[in-house]
């Protein structure tokens, strides 16, 4: 029986600044959970946390499927949308709205997919124990031929400039405090 081969050789994509994503702390439990770790720490830049209120916070995503795909985050634990109450449902929807105008004044997109992953593994999220939003900016035309023909996503542009970018656009909205970048801006909701 002659050997079973692949029909087509694994592409390979090197991206080295991505072993401080593969070696941090953190797991998926409560207790671990990267979404209620990442915010208690004083590294918001490390962590790529860009904008915080009271309740909810805003998080680069660090395997983007855009430049400027963002998490908007609340700090309740909990994977079910009904366990966010009242305050936290509308500071979570206010900090969304402030994305949007953030990502409008720095990287100006032509439109945007916003989204949450609920249900568990059915639902195809990573993380799926801590409720988010996923806020990808799009423009036209930017699935470029390289998925279509050899399955890779090109991003455009290194989290750390995108870091940059969306500080500088939250720091310039009303009510907002920056103390620099290496901490997110603070925004009163």
């Amino acid at each position: 029986m002659p050997l079973r081969t692949h029909p087509k050789p694994m592409d390979q994509l090197f991206a080295p600044w991505r072993i401080e994503w593969v070696e941090r702390d953190g797991g998926n439990d409560e207790d671990g959970c990267v979404f209620c770790t990442l915010p208690e720490s004083d590294a918001d830049r490390e962590n790529r946390i860009v904008a915080r209120g009271e309740r909810a916070f805003v998080l680069l995503n660090n395997y983007p499927y855009n430049p400027g795909h963002v998490m908007v985050i609340p700090h309740a634990h909990g994977g079910e949308y009904g366990v966010l109450d009242d305050e936290t449902l509308l500071e979570h929807a206010r900090l969304k709205q402030r994305t949007f105008d953030a990502l409008r004044e720095a990287l100006d997109p032509d439109g945007f997919n916003a989204g949450m992953n609920l249900g568990g593994n059915a639902a195809g999220g990573s993380i799926d124990d801590h409720v988010h939003t996923h806020i990808v900016p799009r423009w036209s035309g930017d699935s470029n031929f390289m998925a279509v023909v050899s399955d890779t996503k090109v991003i455009v542009e290194a989290l750390d400039d995108t870091y940059d970018r969306l500080h500088d656009a939250f720091a310039a909205q009303e009510n907002a405090t920056s103390e620099g970048k290496k901490t997110a801006v603070r925004l009163g909701l």
